[in-house]
């Protein structure tokens, strides 16, 4: 293996956590996800967690679905 194919091996690992990370942070913006709830309130509603889930699931399918 020669460096060429070591630093391509280790740059797609680190886009791959920064793309993942970018789909998450841009869905929780989108369903209107905080991290802490102010007033004891839970952020969004139980539905809007499944349509989180939801979205996660079909963007993984779609980068898989972009591989091949």
């Amino acid at each position: 293996m020669n460096g060429n194919q070591i630093i391509n091996m280790v740059l797609r690992m680190v886009m791959r956590r920064l793309v993942g990370r970018g789909v998450n942070a841009g869905l929780n913006k989108t369903l209107g996800r905080t991290q802490t709830p102010r007033n004891g309130a839970r952020g969004g509603t139980g539905n809007a967690r499944g349509s989180m889930r939801r979205a996660r699931q079909a963007a993984r399918l779609a980068r898989r679905m972009g591989r091949f």
